[in-house]
């Protein structure tokens, strides 16, 4: 072999390891996490066929597929779901557990993102992220890039928003329940001109609502993945401005991932993402759940057109981030939020087990017996929320009494309720006494909220709070199958099944980013990310 031919030679295998050591450096120049409210991975399967090939059937077959995540607590909602996604952690880490907790002082439920500090822009709500007590994806990308990336949320609410921007994000933007413009608030710096323009200007929700009518997309008898529906008449849905609960109305129709699209085609026209020296990021929130006029009716034509028109909005926006920074270029994170919430009422007959458990009835009968244990001299049980019941600790300080023995005689007295499944105490998940069958409350709580006595109801039990203008139904807040789908930045397909944890989501896109995990992240990111097979 001549020298010529050996440098050729010599040439190409430098030229392929430098080729392949760019394969395995390259972060992409745009994250867009597209994480879709109560997303039914069991759904995706039924309403399959009625699918295109470019938005749900492109993210199965050309992403790197997890058949399912888990989340590691029970009565997951929007905020904690959203909070354990961006931070890589629990609500016993990230503190929020829920979208509200209440407030015995001034005895009213408060949002968890309440603060106020700050004013709305285009709504008159007050909220930060300041009751994050970890950071965020987002957080970690200006950390690392000194600011320089962009990073941006948009959703339905301003839980999902908020939580998924994080407190260091330039903005996150919300549909106002009042109002119906996209809103903000003042903890964000700044509204981009184009937001401004698109409230104000021909293009806002409350100059083409008249005109929305939400009508069956596909004739009725395409809508056959359920054998339960009864009814043939076609549904018609129409928006008046002028009632109160217009907005929040649409929020649970496919409308609102249009205008949720509508935004983001802003952001990737006039934002600049993917131009920068550091990677962008871009939120965006889906709502796939149950329309609100129809949350008592789980197999319905209406579920089975929100999943159709969500996969043509699917694809709008996987191909206008494809025509504008190029999928090779850009990090698609999709996955969903691990429950999904209806109401269910039963004809006479049909309701299998269970009863009802009277929380107002519980409390009295428990501060009864410890005023018979302890003395009258005060109340010394606040009240219930959210499956809790919270002690009046300073009566039981001022009175010298030992907390941890208070809650113990007050656990072993709610044990003998009829419906109760378990109860344990806040000291018992302060001290790691805790077992598998309750890791969940010791995960999906934080103990600067959580109440002094946990209580988890038999199945089928029901919580009738004696309210005459409420009507006592039966709430299910199932798990549900989520599948989680990296895709683009040249990740390869291949569907993996295996279940993951949902605290696995962030740091694996903090690794694909080269940077730190959020700061109360535990775990590793995903094996198949991480190296190049």
């Amino acid at each position: 072999m001549d020298n010529r031919m050996r440098k050729i030679i010599t040439s190409l295998i430098a030229i392929l390891v430098v080729t392949n050591l760019e394969a395995q450096q390259r972060t992409p120049k745009l994250v867009v996490c597209i994480t879709v409210d109560q997303l039914r991975g069991d759904y995706v399967e039924y309403f399959y066929n009625t699918f295109g090939e470019r938005g749900f059937k492109r993210l199965m077959n050309e992403g790197l597929v997890y058949n399912n995540i888990k989340f590691e607590f029970s009565n997951i909602d929007q905020a904690s779901a959203f909070a354990t996604l961006f931070t890589g952690s629990n609500p016993c880490f990230n503190g929020v557990s829920g979208g509200k907790y209440y407030d015995f002082d001034k005895d009213k439920e408060v949002s968890i993102l309440y603060d106020a500090e700050y004013l709305g822009n285009y709504t008159r709500e007050n909220y930060s992220p300041k009751k994050l007590f970890s950071s965020t994806i987002g957080d970690e990308l200006k950390i690392a890039s000194k600011g320089r990336s962009d990073v941006y949320a948009i959703a339905p609410d301003a839980e999902s928003a908020i939580l998924s921007a994080g407190h260091a994000a330039n903005g996150a933007f919300w549909m106002d329940d009042v109002n119906g413009k996209w809103a903000t608030t003042t903890y964000y710096k700044g509204i981009p001109w184009y937001v401004d323009r698109y409230n104000n200007g021909v293009e806002s929700l409350s100059a083409r609502l008249d005109k929305m009518v939400w009508t069956p997309s596909l004739p009725l008898e395409k809508y056959n993945a359920f054998p339960y529906v009864l009814d043939e008449i076609p549904f018609k849905y129409t928006f008046n401005e002028k009632t109160n609960d217009c907005f929040p109305k649409l929020k649970t129709t496919p409308f609102i991932n249009k205008e949720i699209n509508r935004l983001a085609l802003q952001f990737l026209e006039y934002g600049a993402f993917g131009t920068r020296s550091c990677p962008d990021m871009l939120s965006v929130t889906y709502y796939a759940g149950n329309y609100k006029g129809t949350m008592s009716k789980d197999y319905t034509r209406e579920i089975q057109d929100t999943y159709y028109q969500l996969d043509k909005d699917l694809e709008q926006l996987l191909d206008a981030i494809d025509k504008k920074i190029g999928l090779a270029n850009t990090l698609v994170v999709f996955t969903g939020s691990g429950y999904y919430t209806s109401e269910e009422e039963y004809a006479d007959g049909l309701l299998i087990n269970g009863g009802e458990f009277h929380p107002k009835r519980c409390v009295a009968l428990l501060n009864m017996y410890l005023m018979a244990m302890y003395g009258q001299q005060s109340s010394w049980v606040k009240g219930f929320y959210n499956n809790q019941i919270y002690l009046n600790r300073k009566a039981i300080e001022d009175a010298k009494l030992d907390l941890v023995t208070i809650q113990d005689k007050a656990a072993a007295f709610l044990m003998e309720f009829s419906g109760v499944q378990h109860v344990t105490t806040d000291h018992a998940l302060l001290a790691g006494e805790w077992n598998e069958g309750t890791v969940k409350f010791r995960q999906g709580t934080h103990h600067l909220k959580r109440g002094d006595l946990i209580i988890e109801l038999q199945p089928g039990w029901i919580i009738n709070n004696d309210n005459p203008k409420e009507k006592v139904k039966i709430i299910r807040n199932n798990a549900v199958i989520t599948p989680l789908v990296f895709m683009g930045n040249g990740l390869k397909p291949e569907h993996i099944y295996r279940e993951v944890k949902a605290t696995e989501v962030a740091p694996t896109v903090t690794h694909v980013l080269r940077i730190r995990p959020p700061n109360a992240s535990q775990n590793l990111p995903l094996w198949e990310l991480t190296i190049k097979r």
